[in-house]
């Protein structure tokens, strides 16, 4: 079943796998990456991760149940980055006016940089593909509640001025998770409309009054 790294379990309880499947789940992984970015999730098949990564069928099933389970886990590896990056940020401009903090670091958080543009495209093609089967749509969703729920965290911790009065972190966090994506969608091709609408985005988001 899938469990989501972005919120793993205790440390203390966690079990720990081998140093061996740890190698190879990390080269599946690398490998679907780079297939999932270049052709696509639909005409990437498990074969074809398993032939990059140098693996058979079998170690691909010992690390993941399906390829949408793969897939999931990329996402959560690029999410779990991008709150670090966004944590760091706000500890960077902690001596900032707080209005101006919100606003980098909402514009920090809702910006395409060049590299993301190929995961924005692949994320809005597995939500199609999710759309049409309930199963797949319920581990999508509880891998936005895992995301959330993060970004709530980072959001009580160096944002609080960004959760509006009678809304909570986790509210808060839907809401610019949201808004992200929507505004991804609309400006993956860039140029001047793309910045005028993330600057307008921005501008709504950072200047909700905060607590």
């Amino acid at each position: 079943m899938y469990r989501s790294p972005v919120n793993p379990p205790p440390a203390d309880t966690a079990p720990r796998p081998p140093r061996r499947r740890i190698h190879t789940r990390a080269r599946l992984l690398a490998a679907a990456s780079e297939l999932f970015l270049s052709v696509g999730f639909a005409r990437t098949s498990i074969e074809d991760v398993c032939a990059a990564a140098g693996y058979t069928r079998g170690a691909f099933y010992s690390n993941f149940g399906s390829k949408e389970d793969l897939l999931l886990a990329l996402f959560d590896d690029q999410a779990g980055q991008r709150l670090a990056e966004l944590a760091e940020l706000a500890a960077a401009c902690e001596s900032l006016a707080p209005r101006e903090r919100a606003r980098r670091l909402v514009e920090a958080l809702l910006r395409v940089e060049p590299a993301e543009t190929g995961w924005i495209l692949l994320f809005l093609e597995f939500r199609l593909v999710a759309a049409r089967s309930p199963a797949l749509a319920e581990q999508v969703a509880a891998h936005d509640r895992a995301v959330a729920a993060a970004l709530a965290g980072v959001l009580e911790r160096n944002l609080p001025e960004l959760v509006p009065p009678g809304a909570s972190a986790g509210q808060a966090a839907a809401v610019v998770l949201a808004a992200r994506e929507g505004l991804l969608a609309r400006t993956a091709a860039g140029g001047a409309a793309a910045e005028e609408l993330l600057a307008a985005t921005a501008a709504v988001l950072s200047g909700l009054p905060g607590r």
